[in-house]
Formats: structure tokens, C-alpha cells, sequence
């Protein structure tokens, strides 16, 4: 060291004293305190990035479904009573059908904020990650179950979401019939053809409101006035965006399904792994023993 040999040059100054420095492990610095930067990264590790992809998708789309579908359902009974039914009594039982659609829509949202929040803490408690950062732990029968419950269910709701994304399409076809017939008046207006006066759109062969219904249908200039209106344009599009939202959602389920899957086989394999190394440790245990009783009985022979 360059101190130790010109220290003969200062008689004077003081000698200096080197003390023994104990070596750092890991990295932690000097202070005793973790870089910000591994702790961040370590942390970040811990994520299980899988059903987190899947909670925000899922949320987005049950999200664009519950909101844009109610906002088009309400859009949808106006038209039918200013156009196609004025009498109440004609689309009462259709007004009840989509007030209760409506209150189903709530319960979805509700039911989906919560269940997407249980399955992403299923996730953090079920990834590798936690283990590492954590520790060991023990799997246990009930939380086995837990795992295939979850599966189960979320096998069942990717079903059911199947159907909503069908029935979710059936309004967008209806719309574009609508919207479709509308651009053929124009065209036929523009090119001065034929007239569109007698180019109809009768609601009533959709089944949606009964027969008798009066006028049940629009014909020429008065369809064209309604496809004009914000409140079809409206609706239109907002089917379109929930019946994607509805599509969406089943994306998300099915990357669920797969996620618990495979969560659920870690956990099936770790208690595996938890039952060896129990035997294994109560084998190291009688074998300590036994060598512990064999050196007592040789020292009593001594």
C-alpha cells in the first residue's frame, strides 16, 4: 500500500491504524439498508404479470359491455316508441325485458369487479414468485380445492360469456339491417332510379314487438329520418363496442382458464414435493437418532 511505504518520510504524523472490515453479503450496502433498485426489481418479480394482463382485460371488457349496452338499450326503447310502436301496451312486456336487462347489467359489473379481484390475489399467492420472495410454504388439501373451484367456475362463466357474446351480436345485426336499408334509399335518391318509398324495415318480423303493433314498420323517407337520428347512430355503435367488450371478456376468461390451470397443476406438484421432503426430513431425524444412541452406548462401553 502506497500509506505504508512513504509512511518513514512524516516521522511526524501519527500511524495509522487499519481495522478489519467484515465483508457485505448480498447487496446490501454499508448501511445495512437494500438498494432501492434491487428491492424494486425484486418486487417487480413478484407480479404474476399473466393475471394481471387478463384482470385489466377483463375488466375493460365487462367495463365497455355493462356501460355501453345499458346506454344502448335505453337508446333502443326510444326509437321503438317515437318509430315503430306508439301505443305503450304494444312494448310493455319489452320495456320490462330491458329495465330487468339493465338490472342484470349491474349485478354483472358488481359481480365482476369482485370475482377479478379474487382471481388476481389467487395469482400473486399461487405464482413462484411468492415463494421466493416469502419463503417456503405449505400447500394444503383446502387450498387445492380452492384452486380447481376456480376453475370450475371460471370454465362455467367462459361458457355462459359465450352466449352473452351470440346474444350481444343479435342487436348490431338488427341495426345494420336498418342501417344497410338506409344506404340503399340514399343510393337509389342519388341515382335517381327507382323511388325508396317502397323499401320498408318492419321491425315486428323480428319478434321484438308483437304483430299488432302500429305502424310495426318505416318505409322510404321516414327510415332514412330515423338512421339521421343521434339516437340511432348512437345505439348502433354502442352495440357494436359491448358486443366487443362481450368478446373481450370471453378472451380474458379463457386466458383465466389457463392461468388456474396451470396454477392449480404448481400447487399439485409442490404438495408432492412438501410430502418428500417431510419423509425425507423424518428419515434424517431416525437416522441422527440412531447415530446419537450409538455413540451413547459406545461412551458407556469406554
Amino acid at each position: 500500500m502506497e500509506i505504508g511505504r512513504y509512511h518513514w518520510m512524516y516521522r511526524s504524523s501519527r500511524p495509522h491504524r487499519y481495522h478489519h472490515v467484515p465483508a457485505l453479503r448480498g447487496n446490501i450496502s454499508p448501511l445495512g439498508i437494500q438498494g432501492c433498485f434491487e428491492c424494486c426489481i425484486k418486487c417487480l418479480g413478484g407480479v404474476p404479470y399473466a393475471s394481471l394482463v387478463a384482470t385489466i382485460l377483463c375488466f375493460s371488457g365487462v367495463a365497455l359491455f355493462c356501460g355501453c349496452g345499458h346506454v344502448a338499450l335505453t337508446g333502443t326503447v326510444s326509437i321503438l316508441e317515437q318509430h315503430f310502436s306508439t301505443n305503450a301496451s304494444d312494448h310493455a312486456l319489452l320495456s320490462e325485458v330491458i329495465q330487468l336487462m339493465q338490472y342484470v347489467i349491474y349485478g354483472i359489473a358488481s359481480f365482476f369487479f369482485l370475482y377479478g379481484i379474487i382471481l388476481l390475489a389467487e395469482g400473486f399467492y399461487t405464482t413462484s414468485a411468492v415463494k421466493e420472495l416469502h419463503g417456503e410454504f405449505k400447500t394444503t388439501a383446502c387450498g387445492r380445492c380452492i384452486s380447481g373451484m376456480f376453475v370450475f367456475l371460471t370454465y362455467v362463466l367462459g361458457v355462459a360469456w359465450l352466449g352473452v357474446f351470440g346474444f350481444s351480436a343479435v342487436p348490431v345485426f338488427m341495426f345494420y339491417n336498418i342501417w344497410s336499408t338506409c344506404e340503399v334509399i340514399k343510393s337509389l335518391q342519388t341515382n335517381m332510379t327507382v323511388p325508396g318509398d317502397q323499401i320498408c324495415v318492419d321491425i315486428r318480423q323480428y319478434g321484438i314487438i308483437p304483430w299488432n303493433a302500429v305502424p310495426g314498420k318505416a318505409c322510404g323517407p321516414i327510415l332514412e329520418n330515423i338512421c339521421n337520428t343521434n339516437e340511432f347512430y348512437m345505439s348502433y355503435h354502442l352495440f357494436i363496442v359491448a358486443c366487443a367488450g362481450a368478446g373481450a371478456t370471453v378472451i380474458a376468461l379463457i386466458h383465466f382458464l389457463m392461468i388456474l390451470s396451470s396454477n392449480w397443476a404448481y400447487l399439485k406438484d409442490a404438495s408432492k414435493m412438501q410430502a418428500y421432503q417431510d419423509i425425507k426430513a423424518k428419515e434424517e431425524q431416525e437416522l441422527q437418532d440412531i447415530q446419537s444412541r450409538s455413540k451413547e452406548q459406545l461412551n458407556s462401553y469406554t
